[in-house]
């Protein structure tokens, strides 16, 4: 299956260069979507969840990082808008902790529901299939839309607009992509203009008109689930928040044994102080090195304390080099947090020299493994804080910590083996209100009972 997958993704790939001719500051909006999980209502137990978490997390980081590689906490904005995200639902062993926005495209609206992706500039649904994976409602009909029209090849997108590889139909004119990602999925397409509508604060519709999108026609990867295809929130000219102009955006993910929806605004934070269930903290987005760009959104990380022990690396050990090697990224897309081999090592010491149970069989013999505890009750797990610039990360147990009912304890954090980046994955993002302030250039995150907002 794999070989024949491979084989089908070279010929798309040829095929679609062959086809290929030539290489070729307004106002601000507030919009608000909503969020579901991607694993929300399949019924799955803990231990099917945290696998499939940690399945696609090493997937993700082995393949995309290992080596060579308006201030808030007022009222709400009432112009803004908002869109829903849940938790989804997957359908194979390699699949991972993500979670789906819910919005419209085109006139009149068609559904759409796209993984929640920080670390991805590009935003792409289903449509004009050829070849694509099954998704629960029918892919976007461009015909059927009075709004929608295909990018010319001459339009200053398809030839350096960020997309990492375009190009010109030699017949109809038409722009075509290819993008893939680190787990090597990908997805090619025409690339189309359309509206997208999402909700006021108010509960009236909102219709943005003209934003760019990938039709995507042939789709393949690491895509059973019930997505249609992915939203791109990072800072490159052709994510969703780049395209709306924002200054802000914000998210609350509710916890991956919950089902339900939660917020996610545009243009806005909503407030940080609704439903909060703890202090309002900040610190500011790292820079990249002089002369780089990045779409990632880098945070400065100094240490890591574990119950009684700060861990014995500084914050040369969490900090983007000079050559764009390390660092650390916050990533709504990746399941659960990882660190560099010899962190994650030592932070597993420090759990196990601070826990008086014996390690679980499965987890007792590979030093890179998840950490489980055998157990016959819920024991005091020493407590877990990142130290950022300016603020102090004491994640809730809930966070970073598992029970099963087969009489287990888990620590959900991974290590990243050869890779030299640390990941703030979604898991550990969860029932915190996380706002992304562009314009100051600085991330705000409050703990919040995400499914009440």
């Amino acid at each position: 299956m794999m070989k024949d997958m491979s084989m089908l993704q070279l010929l798309l790939y040829v095929l679609f260069l062959t086809v290929l001719s030539a290489w070729s500051a307004t106002g601000h909006v507030a919009v608000r979507a909503h969020l579901t999980h991607i694993d929300n209502a399949r019924g799955l137990s803990k231990h099917d969840l945290l696998h499939r978490m940690a399945a696609r997390t090493r997937a993700r980081v082995v393949k995309r990082w290992s080596p060579p590689r308006p201030r808030p906490g007022g009222g709400a904005n009432d112009t803004g808008v908002i869109a829903s995200v849940s938790r989804g639902t997957v359908g194979d062993q390699n699949s991972d902790s993500e979670y789906l926005i819910h919005f419209s495209i085109g006139t009149p609206p068609q559904r759409v529901v796209l993984a929640l992706d920080t670390s991805s500039d590009f935003i792409w649904t289903q449509c004009g299939c050829k070849s694509c994976f099954n998704q629960p409602f029918l892919p976007v009909d461009t015909s059927a839309s009075t709004t929608h029209a295909d990018v010319s090849c001459f339009d200053r997108v398809c030839a350096w607009g960020g997309l990492p590889l375009s190009g010109c139909t030699v017949n109809d004119n038409f722009c075509f992509y290819v993008h893939s990602y680190g787990d090597n999925s990908f997805t090619t397409g025409k690339l189309s203009e359309d509206t997208f509508t999402f909700q006021a604060a108010s509960g009236k519709a909102v219709a943005m008109p003209s934003l760019r999108f990938g039709c995507g026609m042939y789709n393949i990867g690491n895509f059973k689930t019930n997505e249609s295809g992915i939203a791109g929130f990072g800072r490159g000219k052709m994510s969703l928040p780049s395209q709306l102009k924002v200054p802000s955006f914000s998210y609350c993910f509710t916890s991956m044994v919950e089902s339900g929806n939660s917020p996610m605004f545009l243009g806005t934070y909503g407030n940080l102080r609704a439903q909060a269930t703890g202090p309002t903290q900040s610190t500011p987005f790292a820079r990249s090195p002089a002369g780089r760009t990045s779409s990632l959104y880098y945070l400065s990380l100094k240490g890591v304390t574990v119950g009684n022990r700060r861990l014995p690396f500084d914050a040369s050990t969490f900090g983007l080099r000079r050559d764009g090697s390390g660092g650390t990224i916050i990533d709504s897309g990746t399941g659960i947090t990882t660190f560099p081999r010899a962190v994650f090592r030592t932070l597993r010491e420090a759990f196990v020299s601070q826990v008086s149970l014996p390690v679980a069989d499965r987890s007792a013999d590979d030093p890179d493994s998840m950490l489980c505890f055998s157990t016959y009750s819920i024991p005091d797990i020493p407590e877990l804080i990142l130290h950022l610039e300016g603020a102090d990360w004491q994640l809730p147990r809930e966070n970073y910590v598992l029970d099963f009912a087969d009489d287990t304890t888990c620590v959900v954090i991974n290590s990243g083996g050869d890779s030299d980046v640390t990941i703030i994955g979604n898991f550990q993002q969860q029932n915190m209100h996380i706002a992304y302030d562009l314009g100051s250039n600085k991330l705000f995150f409050a703990a919040a009972r995400c499914d009440k907002l």
